[in-house]
C-alpha cells in the first residue's frame, strides 16, 4: 500500500559560519523571515517541501545561526532573539482565527510548520529555564506562603526608575509608543487562557472562566477589555487593526506572547501557567497607575486611558481571584509538582521586567525622535 506520509527536509541545517565579531545583521534575519512567509503562505506547503527542499534553504539557515547566536553564544545577540520570536509568533498566531483570508490558514497543521516550532522552542526554554535556579524551587517546603509572600511584594512595589519616567515625564511622543507596542496583546487579550478551559469541570476551571467571561465583557463586544484598547487607539488617532504596529514590538514582548502560547497548549505546564498568570494579573495595576497618571498629565481624554482605568479597577481582584480560588487549590491537589507554580510565577516575573525594560527603552526612543524633530524645526 502505498504511504501517504510526506518527508521533508530537516530544519536542522548548519549554522552561517561567521566571525564573533561580525554577527549577522538584522537584513540578514529580514530576508530569511520574509522567505519563511512566503513559505507560511504556500499551498501544500510539506509537499512542495519534500519535492524542493531548496526553497527553505536560505530560512533554514539563518534559523540554526540564530539558535546558535541567541541561546549557546554570550553575545546576547537581539537580532537573533528578534528574528526566533517573530518567526514563532508567526506559527502561533495559527492557533487563534482572525477573521481575515481563510486560506493563511491553510498550513496551520503543517508538520514543518510544527518542527520548526519545537526547535526553536526546544533551545529557547532550556536558555529561558536556565536564567532561575530549577532545583531550588522543588526544595520550598511551603509552597502556598510562598506565592502568599510573592503576592504580597508584588501588588503594591515600589515605583521603579521606569515606572517614575512614565508617571512624571514621558511626552506624548513616548505615550503613543507605549500604546503601540502594547496594542499586539491588547486587543487580543486573554486569547490564550481561553485555551485553558476545555476539560473536567471544577471550581478552578470555574473561576478561570470567570476570569475570561470578565475580560471578554461578558459576551458584549463594547465591554471586552480589548474594546477598550481599540477606543484608547481611536482617540489617539492611531490605527486600530491588530497587528498594525508589529515591527515596533521588542522581542522580549513577543517572548511573553510565545511563552503563555506554549504554557497553554501543553497541559503538563498547566501549573506553570496558573503561577505566571497570578503574576501577570495582581502586578498590572501597579504598573497601569503610571501610565494613565501619564496620561492624566497630558491632558488626554479619559478615553484615551481607559483601558489603564478598567485594569487597574479590576485586576487586584483577579489577583485575588487567582491566589485564593486557583493557586492554592492547586497545591493541595498537586502537592509533589505545586513548586512549578512558584517557578511559573517567578519565570513570568522575570520575563516581564525584561520586557517592561525593553518598551521603556523603545519609548524613550520614541522621544529623543520627537524632540530631535523639533529642534530641526526650531
Amino acid at each position: 500500500m502505498q504511504s501517504n506520509v510526506v518527508t521533508f527536509p530537516s530544519t536542522q541545517a548548519e549554522a552561517k559560519s561567521t566571525p564573533t565579531n561580525q554577527l549577522p545583521t538584522t537584513d540578514y534575519y529580514d530576508r530569511a523571515e520574509q522567505q519563511f512567509i512566503q513559505l507560511l503562505e504556500t499551498e501544500d506547503l510539506d509537499k512542495k517541501l519534500a519535492a524542493k527542499p531548496s526553497i527553505a534553504s536560505d530560512f533554514e539557515e539563518a534559523l540554526a545561526t540564530a539558535i546558535e547566536v541567541a541561546y549557546t553564544g554570550a553575545s546576547g545577540d537581539d537580532c537573533a532573539h528578534r528574528f526566533l520570536q517573530r518567526v514563532l509568533y508567526r506559527i502561533n498566531r495559527l492557533k487563534l482565527f482572525w477573521y481575515d483570508d481563510l486560506r493563511r490558514y491553510t498550513n496551520e497543521r503543517s508538520l514543518y510548520l510544527r518542527t520548526v516550532r519545537d526547535q526553536i522552542e526546544e533551545a529557547w526554554q532550556e536558555w529561558e529555564a536556565a536564567q532561575l535556579d530549577v532545583a531550588a524551587y522543588q526544595g520550598i517546603e511551603d509552597i502556598s506562603q510562598a506565592l502568599r509572600d510573592r503576592c504580597a511584594a508584588d501588588v503594591d512595589p515600589p515605583p521603579s526608575a521606569d515606572g517614575l519616567f512614565y508617571r512624571d515625564e514621558v511626552g506624548e511622543a513616548g505615550y503613543r509608543r507605549l500604546v503601540a507596542i502594547g496594542s499586539l496583546d491588547g486587543l487580543v487579550e486573554a486569547s490564550q487562557l481561553s485555551r485553558t478551559l476545555g476539560g473536567v469541570p471544577n471550581e478552578i476551571q470555574a473561576v478561570l472562566t470567570r476570569l475570561l467571561l470578565e475580560e471578554y465583557g461578558g459576551g458584549r463586544l463594547g465591554r471586552k477589555h480589548s474594546s477598550h484598547f481599540t477606543t484608547m487607539l481611536e482617540d489617539l488617532g492611531m490605527q486600530t487593526e491588530p497587528e498594525a504596529y508589529f515591527d515596533l514590538v521588542p522581542w522580549e514582548l513577543l517572548a511573553i506572547i510565545n511563552h503563555s502560547f506554549l504554557l497553554t497548549e501543553c497541559k503538563r505546564y498547566f501549573l506553570r501557567y496558573i503561577g505566571g498568570l497570578l503574576y501577570g494579573e495582581l502586578s498590572v495595576p501597579s504598573g497601569f497607575r503610571n501610565y494613565q497618571a501619564a496620561g492624566e498629565r497630558l491632558g488626554l481624554s479619559a478615553s484615551a486611558m481607559s483601558y489603564w482605568t478598567l485594569h487597574i479597577k479590576v485586576d487586584e481582584l483577579h489577583g485575588r481571584w487567582m491566589l485564593d480560588d486557583a493557586a492554592l487549590p492547586l497545591v493541595a491537589q498537586y502537592p509533589d509538582d505545586a513548586w512549578e507554580l512558584v517557578f511559573g510565577y517567578d519565570q513570568q516575573r522575570l520575563m516581564s521586567d525584561r520586557a517592561s525594560a525593553a518598551v521603556a527603552r523603545s519609548v524613550r526612543e520614541a522621544e529623543q525622535t520627537a524632540l530631535t524633530k523639533e529642534a530641526r524645526i526650531d
